[in-house]
């Protein structure tokens, strides 16, 4: 008895995953958009608007193209110097509003580095609204200082060097 309930259990579940949609069996099975060719995005309207992690790229890019002598280029040491995590706000037009020291090791130097290049960087590029809360957005971003104190930025950095 309790077989045949199991199998008739099933069977109801197999037939209610079979059945269509009227609507669709007049129609046809529906298109499936072609997959975008390798390298290029779909065309949606998600993909038009960047997010929060391309704009910190966009950021990182713009911060170490106006203090060059202040980054380096490869990979970071296997041991850095110092590690300075910024919070920082921009408003909906590029402005810095406020920044703050979430983390450091107490290197004075590389805080004041990492403050002075953020500050000297300011205006940034402006944000797309959608990023925008009440007219702002609050970014972390991370630097990552060499021995030299020289630094990169954790949103466009290299992978660390091995031992």
């Amino acid at each position: 008895m309790k077989t045949r309930i199991t199998m008739m259990l099933v069977a109801a579940t197999l037939a209610a995953c079979a059945s269509r949609d009227p609507r669709q069996a007049a129609t046809g099975p529906a298109e499936v958009p072609p997959l975008a060719p390798a390298g290029e995005a779909a065309a949606s309207p998600r993909a038009a608007v960047p997010g929060i992690d391309d704009y910190k790229r966009e950021l990182a890019r713009h911060i170490a193209r106006l203090n060059p002598h202040h980054v380096f280029a490869g990979r970071p040491q296997a041991l850095l110097r110092s590690v300075v995590v910024l919070r920082y706000t921009v408003d909906a037009r590029g402005r810095l509003l406020r920044s703050e020291v979430l983390r450091s090791n107490h290197d004075r130097e590389t805080v004041t580095i990492a403050l002075a290049t953020l500050r000297n960087s300011a205006p940034f590029p402006q944000p797309a609204p959608a990023l925008l809360r009440h007219g702002r957005l609050d970014i972390s971003e991370t630097w990552l200082f060499n021995k030299d104190g020289r630094f990169q930025l954790r949103s466009v950095a290299e992978a660390q060097m091995d031992r």
